[in-house]
């Protein structure tokens, strides 16, 4: 289409003096979990794209759902009397989670480790982390099931929209501050 232009030369520039900037105050995150990423990502070879890595993480949460919507389409595995999920289930689930957060983790470090980090790079992360808020909340929701003795999906919902809203805040926060605050529970 000729004639439009979607992004103004002014915005463009933009890019151009864009710098990530975050501060992670979760102590799980500063005493654990960054100390395990920053020796993760020492594995992975430099010509590993961190987009890849990103995308990778992703599709875990992925098939973890549609592991999940094959054995328990209706949310009822966890309801008394129901077909219940096969044990090894779990466990992959699980480990296929820890995986894609770790993942989610490494990603910007092999980044910055590659000197490849770009604002185009943090939008396709912080756009799937926003998708895998759908993903990920649903398949927990899984082990909580519907019936009576769950949770039910008016509450599912409304999880979702917590989760989504914090998402949500923390970006708006960061478009007006500069800095992506990660604070206890995000």
């Amino acid at each position: 289409m000729a004639g439009y232009e979607y992004v103004s030369p002014e915005q463009l520039s933009g890019f151009d003096k864009y710098k990530y900037s975050a501060l992670d105050t979760n102590p799980l995150s500063l005493y654990i979990m960054h100390p395990f990423w920053n020796t993760i990502v020492k594995v992975f070879p430099t010509w590993l794209a961190p987009n890849l890595i990103t995308f990778s993480g992703f599709m875990l949460l992925v098939f973890n759902f549609l592991l999940l919507t094959y054995f328990d389409p209706d949310f009822y595995a966890s309801a008394p009397g129901h077909k219940h999920v096969p044990d090894w289930v779990w466990i992959v689930v699980g480990i296929l989670n820890f995986a894609a957060y770790t993942l989610d983790g490494v990603d910007g470090k092999q980044a910055r480790r590659t000197n490849s980090s770009t604002p185009l790079g943090e939008l396709f992360d912080h756009g799937l982390d926003s998708w895998s808020c759908v993903y990920f909340v649903v398949t927990v929701y899984s082990i909580f099931g519907r019936g009576p003795t769950g949770v039910s999906v008016f509450v599912l919902y409304l999880l979702l929209w917590v989760v989504l809203f914090s998402f949500i805040l923390s970006h708006w926060e960061k478009y007006n501050t500069g800095v992506l605050f990660l604070p206890m529970g995000i």
